[in-house]
């Protein structure tokens, strides 16, 4: 008998095995208007409802960027990025956020800090009944990277060795507006939210970014804090770093991370194999396909031989769901994005 989305997702997640492997998109918005160039629309929920896409996005906008001159916008955070021409579009490119050049703690105080009151949840409610039948993901929380992207990099790395009280405030900024709006969009949907995004890149092409002890010191104790209360909320964790992070995935199982994202295949401790040897059935896994060579230069058969295997070795028994192994880019062909999903059936 053939599943709702939002079953074959929760079948996934707890490890037994759905009528298929379940899917999830996302992609960036030059890459979006490229696939609606290729369908001939721009309804997105029909895109989907095509490529068969189990989850769904809920949507809660936040307070819009504003330009600060220079070509450069800054968000409500504090994050800065320049937006690089695409033939589909502007990409957002990130430059040293506002607070790059304090020389205090006391300038990190005062900077004018949003409140979780600034985020539009009216529509999350509509949005659940309009999604019954499938699964839905929430948020965009982050509690180690985007402070250290507001921060700017070299500032936040330095900061962890020199001055470790002003990462832990930066980080302490963020799981506590987060945990808020966690608890709010968890209340005005009656529990219905499935998974809850967590987000904080930890990793390069080679490996982790930073040691495991400056992890369990600066992410981890944020992280456990966002983890403890989206279980309590009765969601699951989506977890998303790019990267060589085998050497973290160990912490986040113990932390609690139910679904690791974006399974980045860039070394071969990051392969489906390795994972499935390593973790299978202790976390779930999400995305994999990879979005540097494969889906912008391979052949569409080349994709589905690879979505094959991903299904085959990561969810033969559940404890996966398909997608790209990160936002589909610009430069991905649109018949490489189907042939991605076709492939799944």
């Amino acid at each position: 008998m053939a599943m709702t989305s939002r079953e074959r997702v929760l079948a996934a997640l707890r490890h037994e095995r759905p009528d298929r492997t379940p899917c999830d998109f996302w992609a960036e918005p030059p890459a979006l208007r490229r696939l609606f160039a290729h369908v001939g629309h721009e309804d997105e929920e029909r895109l989907l409802e095509r490529l068969r896409v189990d989850v769904r996005r809920l949507d809660a906008p936040a307070p819009a960027e504003r330009p600060i001159g220079g070509g450069v916008y800054e968000n409500f955070w504090g994050e800065r990025f320049v937006k690089k021409d695409t033939p589909w579009g502007p990409m957002r490119e990130d430059v040293k956020g506002a607070l790059a050049e304090a020389e205090s703690l006391a300038e990190l105080e005062r900077f004018p800090w949003p409140s979780p009151d600034s985020i539009d949840r009216s529509s999350l409610a509509a949005q659940c009944r309009r999604h019954e039948t499938h699964a839905l993901l929430y948020g965009f929380a982050d509690v180690w990277q985007r402070p250290a992207l507001v921060r700017g990099w070299q500032g936040m790395f330095l900061d962890m060795l020199e001055r470790p009280e002003w990462a832990h405030f930066l980080c302490r900024k963020f799981t506590d507006f987060y945990l808020e709006d966690y608890t709010r969009a968890a209340e005005i949907t009656a529990g219905r939210i499935d998974l809850y995004l967590l987000i904080s890149d930890l990793g390069g092409q080679r490996g982790p970014l930073i040691s495991p002890a400056m992890f369990r010191e600066f992410a981890a104790p944020y992280l456990k804090e966002m983890i403890d209360r989206i279980h309590r909320l009765g969601g699951r964790v989506l977890f998303h770093s790019c990267g060589a992070i085998a050497a973290f995935i160990p912490d986040l199982i113990a932390l609690g991370v139910d679904v690791l994202d974006p399974i980045q295949p860039a070394v071969p401790a990051m392969q489906p194999e390795h994972l499935a040897a390593e973790f299978g059935g202790r976390i779930c896994f999400h995305g994999g396909i990879d979005m540097q060579r494969l889906l912008p230069a391979g052949s569409p058969a080349e994709v589905a031989a690879e979505v094959r295997r991903y299904c085959e070795v990561l969810g033969a028994r559940g404890g996966y769901i398909l997608g790209p192994a990160h936002l589909v880019q610009p430069d991905v062909p649109p018949e490489n994005v189907f042939a991605l999903y076709d492939a799944a059936r």
